[in-house]
């Protein structure tokens, strides 16, 4: 079925194959990495957000690119049987989630599978994905919320405080509870919204709120440049509020000793801990070691990652603040008996570090990443250094998202 609209199309729209706004009908084939569904009429794929593979659909286009087009879900005609209803009154409206429709075995069955595939497109190396290990609390885990809001309006009214909307990077849809959050910040919300909106003239442009759960019994709200305590297993770490630490405190211990256990499972001595933060992977591998390095940007989180190994009894950990690369002229472990946990930002690894990293020559890395697209990038040049991909686990850190952990071991081939 094919049905116009008689909207008027943008000055840029390009109009083949189909008009704007143009209604095409048309079955789901796979969801992308960004968690978007693949279907296709006549042959030519159409982008859908917030369907599933199976499932029948009718679509709006609202744009023709080279080799696709992007289209607004109008309809489901049939749904699947692994649609399940969202939690969120706001899923389709908030940018956070995407899979709040999707029953959970099989969020893990498509994470696991869209990681197969980018490394399948990728890369050279040919590793199968193990089955993503699940998060043991799939709504109410997330640790850190940040709601937005714009500088008060004309009447001296900040309209919205929330998250940010889809594909949107100013607005905001008013965030009143949001279901992957811990309760101790659901519960904060009211009050810090009357709070923000009381104090409207101070704020002469917009701002992010940082909320943040301390470990405790229950859990402790904290806030901006407060301190912050998680449990990992039997160690405790603090970091600042604001600083990175990892948001689904219930999967660490077991996200923590898989990478221990990766490290630790050759010959290596020694290990180095790069984009480190507050200590995190360094510390709980420690007892595998005979001497750990950490380097990190952030001063405070150095300052922390310190405190932390004194105050869990560690004493074989050293860390010193700077860029990943500034770590080797300070480093006198010998590579040959050194393991390297590698964890940085979304951007993956940049050029400088790599190619230090492999003059150094550790004899494993444990590669960590929040954006497979990334790290399949910089697999490509372990490849050409002599580092094979034995193993690759995903980790579901993030439940009801598209966002997932992958952990990449990667064994030097070659003296």
């Amino acid at each position: 079925m094919i049905e116009f609209s008689a909207h008027r199309p943008p000055k840029k729209f390009h109009p083949e194959p189909f008009a704007y706004h143009q209604e095409i009908d048309l079955t789901i084939d796979a969801l992308t990495n960004l968690g978007v569904g693949l279907g296709r009429v006549d042959g030519w794929v159409v982008f859908v957000p917030y369907v599933l593979p199976g499932e029948k659909v009718r679509a709006r286009v609202y744009r023709n690119d080279k080799r696709h087009s992007q289209a607004d879900l109008v309809e489901i005609l049939v749904p699947s049987p692994d649609r399940v209803e969202p939690a969120c009154e706001l899923f389709g409206e908030c940018g956070g989630c995407q899979y709040q429709h999707f029953h959970y075995e099989q969020q893990l069955h498509w994470k696991q599978r869209q990681v197969q595939e980018l490394l399948t497109h990728m890369t050279t190396m040919d590793v199968p994905v193990a089955p993503v290990i699940a998060s043991p609390q799939t709504f109410g885990y997330r640790s850190k919320i940040t709601p937005h809001f714009q500088k008060a309006n004309a009447d001296g009214v900040i309209e919205t405080i929330g998250f940010l909307k889809v594909g949107r990077r100013r607005d905001a849809v008013e965030l009143d509870h949001c279901p992957i959050a811990m309760p101790v910040l659901n519960e904060r919300l009211p009050s810090l919204k009357a709070e923000i909106r009381r104090k409207a003239k101070t704020y002469k442009k917009g701002a992010t709120v940082i909320l943040r759960a301390s470990d405790g019994d229950p859990p402790v709200l904290t806030e901006h440049k407060d301190v912050c305590q998680q449990r990992v297993g039997e160690m405790t770490f603090s970091f600042n509020a604001g600083d990175f630490f990892q948001n689904n405190p219930f999967i660490l211990e077991a996200f923590t000793s898989y990478v221990r256990e990766e490290a630790s499972a050759g010959t290596a001595r020694y290990l180095v801990d790069t984009y480190c933060g507050s200590g995190l992977f360094g510390l709980t591998a420690a007892s595998a070691f005979d001497r750990v390095m950490g380097i990190e940007i952030s001063e405070s989180s150095i300052v922390w990652a310190r405190q932390n190994a004194e105050s869990n009894g560690i004493t074989n950990a050293s860390f010193i603040v700077g860029k990943s690369e500034a770590l080797f002229p300070e480093c006198d472990f010998p590579g040959k008996e050194t393991a390297m946990v590698v964890d940085p930002p979304r951007r993956g690894c940049d050029e400088v570090f790599l190619n230090q990293l492999f003059a150094f020559a550790p004899e494993r890395v444990v590669y960590v990443s929040c954006n497979p697209a990334t790290q399949m990038r910089d697999l490509n040049a372990f490849a050409e250094h002599d580092y094979a991909l034995t193993r690759m686990q995903p980790f579901d850190l993030f439940p009801q998202t598209r966002h997932l952990e992958c952990v990449a071991t990667l064994v030097r081939t070659s003296a």
